[in-house]
């Protein structure tokens, strides 16, 4: 699954991971997330740091205080200098930053699968 708010990282994002060979689910409103995580049950969740309404960090907190989503691993991205400053701090499982690298993209989602 990913969540950003830009939808054409959106699709860009979904047509190179579907090349890879994996199913994508997105989500462009940072409120639903919680709920799409319920109804989708993702292995993995991509997730842009600065979004409107509820930022990565914050959604990525709620996240892991949730039992149920705890051991969800997250990938958090952002194109900002402190971007892996606040995927650490939020917890998330690794982190890459804009713009990307897409062996590396591949790569980190694959090891955390």
């Amino acid at each position: 699954m990913i969540c950003d708010d830009d939808p054409g990282i959106l699709e860009m994002m979904v047509m190179i991971i579907e090349e890879y060979g994996f199913e994508v689910f997105t989500e462009a409103n940072s409120v639903n997330v919680l709920k799409d995580l319920e109804r989708e049950k993702p292995d993995l969740l991509l997730l842009d740091i600065w979004m409107p309404v509820l930022s990565g960090d914050q959604i990525l907190k709620t996240i892991k205080a949730e039992p149920k989503f705890s051991s969800l691993p997250v990938i958090m991205y952002s194109a900002s200098a402190e971007g892996l400053a606040i995927a650490q701090k939020a917890g998330a499982d690794d982190y890459i930053s804009k713009p990307f690298d897409m062996n590396d993209l591949e790569a980190k989602i694959t090891a955390l699968l």
